[in-house]
C-alpha cells in the first residue's frame, strides 16, 4: 500500500495551501490519519490528528487554529488545510496512516515540501 500526498509547494506568509493524502488502495479499517512535519535540521513534529470514524481531531500548539484536517470517508481521503501560513511552517509534511489488521499496521507517506515564503 503507498500513501501519497498532494498539494504541497510554494505559499506567500499568510497564504494557504491544502493538503490530501489517500492510499494507493482500499484498507480494511482506518484508525486514524495523523498529519506530521519535518524542518531542516529539527525532528519530526505529529501537528494534526483524526479519529477516523468519531472525526474527533487534535492538533500541536504550533498550529491550532490555523490548520484544520478533516478526512472524507467515502473517498479515504485526509486533508490538511492550512490558512495563516508563516515561514517556521516551512517543512516536508508527512501523512501517517494508522490501519486495523492483525497486526495494526502503520502506512507513511513520501513526504510533500511546503514552503512559506516572500
Amino acid at each position: 500500500v503507498d500513501v501519497v500526498e498532494s498539494g504541497g509547494g510554494l505559499a506567500e506568509p499568510g497564504g494557504s495551501l491544502r493538503l490530501s493524502c489517500a492510499a494507493s488502495e482500499r484498507l480494511r479499517a482506518i484508525w486514524t490519519y495523523t498529519w506530521f512535519r519535518q524542518a531542516p535540521g529539527k525532528e519530526r513534529e505529529r501537528i494534526a490528528h483524526i479519529v477516523w470514524n468519531s472525526g474527533r481531531a487534535d492538533y500541536a500548539a504550533s498550529v491550532e487554529g490555523r490548520f484544520t484536517i478533516s478526512r472524507d470517508n467515502a473517498k479515504n481521503m485526509v486533508y490538511l488545510q492550512m490558512t495563516g501560513l508563516k515561514p517556521e511552517d516551512t517543512a516536508v509534511y508527512y501523512c501517517n496512516i494508522l490501519a486495523g489488521g492483525d497486526p495494526d499496521r502503520d502506512y507513511w507517506g513520501q513526504g510533500i515540501q511546503v514552503t512559506v515564503s516572500s
